[in-house]
């Protein structure tokens, strides 16, 4: 009698194990046939690509986004250690963000106004400049955006002495449009 109860057990158990195999077996078919006909054939590895192109675009995004603490209304700001310009609409609306390249006196951050613009001069570095707008001075050295008319930007260390944040002219010419005398300016770290 012992044996056939514990046969029964074992009938028992192998009956149940099998009821929950077939179930699982069944919940995953349904799974596979909601995901459709393309899932089943790529490998999970596949999904890293878009992952990384997804990393490097909110990297992007947030490499340009405007800094927290950048002021409010119509303004460029400037950022120091991101070498980067935003034109600001008084909607609080960035029209324009762009790189550019730094003299070798850089304002103190705060806030400043435009104060001269010049469409046409030689600029400290001897290089032919378009659309410079002004903002400050630094121990006597001029600061504020420029572009160089033949569309060079300048490479390696800036030469002492220049203030001139360099921009290609598609950028100085709207700067130029945007900024005009009084539009404030903010410097960020």
């Amino acid at each position: 009698m012992a044996g056939s109860s514990a046969g029964a057990v074992v009938t028992g158990l192998t009956a149940a194990a099998l009821a929950v195999v077939g179930f699982l077996a069944y919940q995953a078919d349904a799974a596979q046939d909601r995901r459709g006909p393309d899932t089943d054939r790529k490998p999970a590895a596949s999904a890293s690509p878009t992952a990384g192109a997804e990393k490097e675009e909110r990297e992007k995004r947030e490499k340009t986004a405007l800094p927290a603490d950048s002021g409010t209304g119509e303004r460029v700001v400037y950022s120091l250690s991101g070498r980067r310009v935003w034109l600001v609409g008084a909607n609080e609306t960035v029209t324009r963000t762009y790189r550019v390249v730094p003299g070798a006196v850089d304002p103190l951050p705060g806030e400043y106004t435009v104060s001269s613009r010049t469409e046409r001069v030689t600029g400290s570095d001897g290089v032919p400049i378009a659309h410079v707008v002004l903002f400050t001075q630094v121990d006597g050295v001029v600061v504020g955006f420029s572009a160089a008319v033949d569309g060079s930007l300048p490479e390696g260390p800036p030469k002492e002495g220049t203030g001139g944040i360099r921009e290609r002219p598609e950028d100085g010419a709207a700067m130029w449009r945007f900024a005009t005398i009084g539009t404030k300016v903010v410097v960020v770290p």
